[in-house]
């Protein structure tokens, strides 16, 4: 049995299917994620930044597949040495560190995100598009706290306060305005 698919933003701005549109889309949202990246508060061992909204952003405006290329594209060119990792930081080291299970979690929320929009037409409701991300936002946490545990050895109250507990201000703004963004970007493609 197969699924109906909706068309995502980015199917809906460029709908001629090409190598060089999904190409362009994939480094264009590996290039945001990067610049985001480098908003950042730097807490240790995970600093706060913006990595989050593009995460969200790419995953709902691309769709699942070529959310999970971007962030693919993203964490391998960190590994490789590019300065894209929060505070330009690179290297397969950033990705074994404290900080590797959030970026793994971002690849998983960003599939899981694009998937949703895909099969649910989330992206263009704001309710729906919140809840999609606020899935995608607990994929990061699910990852990436029991990563943290792993590389400092931190547990119970100390993980949460080291790995959770400051995000979430943060994280529910961020994921207020990307559902916000998404519909409205919508709303402009009626009216072309």
């Amino acid at each position: 049995m197969t699924h109906a698919t909706h068309p995502t933003l980015a199917q809906t701005l460029a709908p001629q299917r090409t190598l060089t549109r999904d190409v362009a889309l994939v480094l264009g949202g590996a290039l945001l994620i990067a610049l985001l990246a480098q908003v950042e508060i730097p807490l240790k061992p995970v600093p706060v930044t913006l990595q989050t909204l593009g995460v969200l952003l790419v995953g709902a405006a691309l769709g699942w597949r070529r959310g999970a290329a971007t962030l693919g594209t993203y964490i391998a060119a960190g590994t490789l040495g590019l300065p894209v990792f929060a505070g330009g930081a690179a290297g397969l080291a950033k990705l074994a560190g404290p900080t590797g299970g959030y970026l793994i979690g971002f690849l998983l929320a960003a599939t899981l995100v694009g998937w949703l929009m895909e099969r649910l037409a989330l992206d263009r409701r704001v309710v729906g598009t919140a809840a999609a991300m606020l899935l995608g936002t607990a994929v990061i946490y699910a990852v990436g706290l029991p990563w943290l545990s792993v590389t400092t050895g931190l547990h119970g109250r100390a993980l949460l306060t080291a790995g959770l507990l400051p995000f979430l201000p943060g994280d529910a703004l961020k994921l207020g305005l990307a559902a916000l963004l998404l519909p409205g970007a919508w709303q402009l493609t009626r009216r072309r």
